[in-house]
């Protein structure tokens, strides 16, 4: 077989609330984002997640398929399929509210060259469990994990730091937003919230940082890379983007320079902010 990539996570539709008033329905999820993202990069992609047999999960299990993601288990694990209503605000950035239940069918002997794990699937019970059970039975791959802090359904607090920080543990490669930080962290600044990170045993703790760019900081020290500049429809999936095109970087070159990595990432996301919803770049469009 050849490398793919695992993709573990939440699946939903989002609900958009534009601020001219207009309401539309899109299929999206944190996880989802990421297996359509690096399907549309050139990438195998298998993903675990779950969606209900009605009209939503019809439209997600079709977006999936059209850019060629493999569901890896039986997805009709819930009664309904998740929501989530994101409200646009003028400069484009989305607050949410969801509707969610999460839990996962068991999963095949998996040997996957990533495993992509974020958000509300790695630390909403009764799945989160499922999802660290799968981080311990599989061997050899690099594992990625995009903290993705969602307080609206998780909370905050140190229960909520306790789960995130298991995965942390398991994980090479960490991705968090600077809000993810300072949600999670308070009292910390935003070094020392990364420095905690690392403490916990990933290689690298990749942090976005919105319009300013992102940064990497690992054994060897800290790196930093601007964003480009573009005309913002929203932000939905931006960071989503980001986690799967630092994987597309890293494929064939796990030894790559984190501002390559970074590189690469910012751009990528900064074509999914051009435009509206999780709508990510083709592999042709990085390449044009």
């Amino acid at each position: 077989m050849q490398p793919y990539a695992l993709v573990v996570g939440e699946s939903l539709v989002d609900v958009v609330l534009e601020p001219d008033g207009s309401r539309t329905e899109r299929p999206g999820g944190s996880a989802a984002n990421v297996a359509v993202a690096l399907a549309r990069l050139g990438r195998p992609v298998r993903f675990a997640t779950a969606f209900a047999d009605d009209e939503r999960g019809r439209a997600i299990a079709s977006h999936l398929a059209r850019d060629g993601v493999e569901l890896a288990t039986d997805a009709y694990a819930v009664a309904r399929t998740s929501s989530a209503e994101a409200t646009i605000a003028a400069d484009g950035s989305a607050s949410y509210v969801f509707d969610l239940e999460w839990r996962l069918n068991p999963l095949g002997e998996e040997l996957p060259l990533f495993v992509h794990v974020c958000s509300i699937g790695a630390v909403l019970e009764p799945g989160a469990d499922d999802v660290l059970a799968i981080l311990d039975r599989i061997e050899g791959a690099t594992v990625s994990y995009d903290i993705n802090a969602r307080p609206a359904i998780t909370g905050t607090g140190p229960e909520l730091v306790a789960r995130v920080e298991r995965v942390v543990a398991a994980a090479h490669l960490v991705k968090a937003s600077d809000e993810d930080l300072a949600a999670l962290y308070p009292a910390l600044t935003l070094g020392q919230a990364v420095q905690h990170l690392l403490e916990l045993g990933p290689r690298a703790v990749a942090v976005t940082l919105g319009g300013e760019g992102a940064t990497w900081r690992d054994a060897d020290g800290v790196v930093e890379v601007t964003a480009p500049e573009v005309d913002v429809a929203d932000t939905i999936g931006a960071g989503d983007t980001f986690s799967a095109a630092m994987i597309d970087a890293l494929w064939e070159r796990p030894d790559r320079a984190p501002a390559e990595v970074l590189a690469h990432a910012v751009r990528a996301a900064a074509v999914t902010v051009s435009r509206p919803g999780a709508d990510p770049p083709y592999h042709r469009e990085l390449v044009e």
